[in-house]
């Protein structure tokens, strides 16, 4: 089949005295966001050339379709489609969700406490019946249990439309709200509800009052972002006495109250906002919590009374090198977590006597822990556990605060069986460019031999302080089993190891980031683990930054990587000041259009701008039409460009969902072949399609 070829149009670029040429630049158009609501507005001539690599990739793969039905069945097969979550008791309802064997989406169900009818309200595969694409972003009934008020996005996009139904006679009665973020928060009365506008450049950064039975022209604008970097949301306070709006970047926040009673709504500043100082507000007890970073690099908790404001007293100390987390509140207890070294940990306070104990969750070591409440009620002494492995599906436990005893009540079932004691779950520590250890996580079989022979599949992310856990993915174990061990590198730009881990992977120390991910891919070799040419890099959105540095840096190293929606032309999207992300990356990234400096930086890694002439190895890129994170020009660009330039015979695929967004195709059926398609490759490149 023949190779497709992108046509060339070269454009001569200029900034801070420099000249450099792009041969692809002409395929970004400049009404790239109505695409995103759209695609018959796209390039007809880009279309075309997409569907050519969709077919090419295709063609290639063809010898793995058994494999990829293979692997779908594997998969499907760990997952009980049948399921049920626990019960959360609301003040007159139980709630909780459903899946079945033949849906695709999630139903939920409620009960009125003290009866038996089930009333099932929502029912995704009924909603996403006859769409190529469905997410819905929020869904959220009504204090008085009469209404639910839901959000859907049906291309990708992200565009949320939000709609209200009655639950009783199952009408939509209000007017649809376009072009929304996808947030809904009713009000304390039940009267109105509260969302998020995106701008013409898809960021939300104005917050609308919707009263019910009031035209949508009418909604009260209630707090306007002036910052183009900074975008905002509404939240409710623990007490249920305030709402408090949210207005951010990803270093700098400042958060606004207004009192439930307040019939004006008029925002109250509550802490001015100051460069980067980061701060989160809650209210209990009457006290106002803050989780900060001020004088405190990887935060502490403060507290001050309702009636002395401001007057802030030291509740949790800070820790060099510990994230402290935000608190969850009940009427005699105070749950919050930590993480070091890229390994969670829970503590519980008692309220009365101020002692403070950790919750022993395991007696494994590298696990993610988390907590739920019960119910709506704060007057318990009972919570949700929760913890999972790598190794380990998840388990959740009934957990009394008050006497330590726990119970199991959910476990995640695994249809087709599972051992975990087949599996070794290992935390190593490698020694980094400039001797800063970086954690890694590794799972393997046990059957799998460390003596170099071993394929291996190296993750990272390392951006937006974005932290990696070690998880459970019953979807792994089909390479896992398969003799490939999985290496999930806690590099820089995270948050792993506190704020430090995460600033010394951004801005003009960015470069930290990739050189730990090629110093864990050495140490794993130099550990036999695997060797040169057996590894696969997988790395998605940011970390198909990561990978595309990589590749460029280290190709003979790599057997094989998939960039998946990977942010690849980076120089160019970060001087676009007009795209989404861009302006409240500023800080993440560095501004190119208009530091020097940043340019130059940004240009030394940028992988578009650093593709050269020479051999790479095995690559898989897949992009969404509609994916409003990282635009499909950057990765269609990138394949052109690579594919101009590779002087190998390895494969280059490019694969194009043209009905999906940043988080790939809905529905459990979809999101499971594309799982299967990606291991297909991984196992087509090592060897092992039998």
């Amino acid at each position: 089949m023949k190779v497709p070829q992108l046509r060339k149009e070269e454009e001569v670029k200029t900034c801070h005295g420099y000249t450099w040429s792009d041969n692809y630049s002409w395929i970004h158009q400049s009404n790239c966001l109505e695409i995103l609501r759209d695609k018959s507005k796209l390039n007809p001539e880009v279309r075309k050339y997409l569907e050519e690599e969709n077919s090419y990739t295709e063609n290639n793969m063809k010898d793995t379709k058994e494999l990829q039905k293979k692997l779908f069945k594997e998969i499907k097969g760990r997952i009980k489609l049948e399921d049920e979550s626990l019960k959360y008791k609301d003040r007159n309802y139980e709630y909780w969700s459903r899946t079945t064997e033949k849906g695709n989406y999630s139903k939920l169900i409620r009960r009125k406490i003290g009866e038996e009818k089930n009333e099932t309200y929502w029912d995704g595969d009924i909603e996403a019946k006859g769409k190529k694409f469905f997410n819905t972003g929020d869904l959220e009934v009504s204090n008085n249990d009469k209404l639910l008020a839901f959000s859907v996005d049906d291309t990708g996009s992200e565009y949320f439309t939000i709609y209200v139904r009655d639950l009783a006679s199952g009408k939509i009665v209000e007017e649809p709200i376009r072009e929304t973020s996808g947030g809904v928060t009713w009000s304390y009365d039940d009267l109105s509800f509260f969302y998020s506008k995106l701008d013409n450049l898809h960021r939300p950064r104005k917050i609308f009052q919707h009263i019910l039975g009031t035209p949508v022209t009418e909604d009260k604008l209630i707090y306007e972002e002036k910052d183009e970097r900074f975008t905002c949301g509404l939240g409710l306070s623990s007490d249920e006495k305030f709402y408090f709006i949210s207005t951010s970047e990803h270093t700098t926040s400042e958060i606004y109250l207004i009192d439930k009673n307040d019939k004006s709504l008029t925002p109250k500043i509550f802490i001015k906002r100051e460069q980067g100082i980061q701060y989160s507000i809650n209210s209990w007890a009457g006290y106002f919590w803050m989780n900060t970073n001020k004088n405190a690099e990887d935060f502490k908790i403060l507290r001050c009374p309702h009636s002395k404001i401001n007057e802030w007293s030291e509740f949790i100390p800070a820790k060099q090198g510990t994230l402290i987390g935000s608190l969850t509140f009940l009427n005699n207890w105070i749950i919050r977590s930590e993480i070091s070294d890229a390994l969670s940990k829970l503590y519980v306070r008692n309220f009365k006597t101020n002692e403070e104990r950790e919750i022993i969750v395991s007696e494994e070591k590298v696990i993610s822990p988390g907590i739920s409440l019960m119910q709506k009620n704060k007057d318990t002494d009972l919570i949700r556990i929760i913890y999972e492995s790598p190794k380990t599906p998840s388990r959740i436990f009934e957990y009394n605060l008050k006497t330590d005893e726990k119970k199991l009540v959910k476990e995640q079932e695994i249809p087709s069986g599972h051992n975990r004691d087949d599996y070794i779950v290992e935390r190593l520590n490698c020694e980094s460019h400039d001797g800063y250890l970086v954690p890694i996580t590794i799972t393997r079989h046990k059957k799998t031999k460390l003596d170099g022979n071993a394929n291996l599949l190296i993750y990272g992310y390392g951006s937006y302080g974005m932290s990696m856990s070690p998880a459970f993915s019953s979807s792994k174990l089909s390479l896992i089993d398969r003799d490939i061990i999985w290496a999930t590198c806690h590099i820089r730009g995270g948050l792993e190891k506190g704020m430090a881990h995460w600033k010394n992977g951004k801005m003009m120390k960015k470069k930290n980031t990739f050189e730990d991910f090629i110093e864990c891919a050495n140490f794993l070799i130099e550990k036999k683990y695997t060797s040169k040419k057996k590894i696969i890099a997988f790395g998605g959105s940011a970390g198909g930054l990561l990978l595309g540095y990589v590749v460029n840096k280290i190709p003979n190293l790599l057997l094989g990587a998939i960039l998946a929606v990977p942010f690849v032309d980076n120089l160019t999207t970060n001087m676009d000041h007009s795209l989404p992300l861009t302006k409240g990356e500023l800080l993440e990234f560095g501004d190119a259009k208009h530091n020097k400096e940043h340019f130059e930086y940004i240009k030394s890694y940028a992988p578009y701008d650093n593709i050269e002439k020479k051999d790479y190895p095995n690559i898989l890129i897949t992009t969404s039409l509609s994916d409003s994170r990282v635009l499909f020009d950057e990765p269609t660009k990138y394949c052109a460009k690579l594919r101009e330039l590779k002087t190998d015979n390895n494969f280059l695929f490019l694969k194009c969902e043209m009905d999906a967004g940043h988080s790939g195709k809905s529905g459990r059926k979809s999101a499971i072949e594309e799982i299967a398609f990606d291991y297909a490759f991984v196992l087509k490149v090592a060897e092992k399609l039998s």
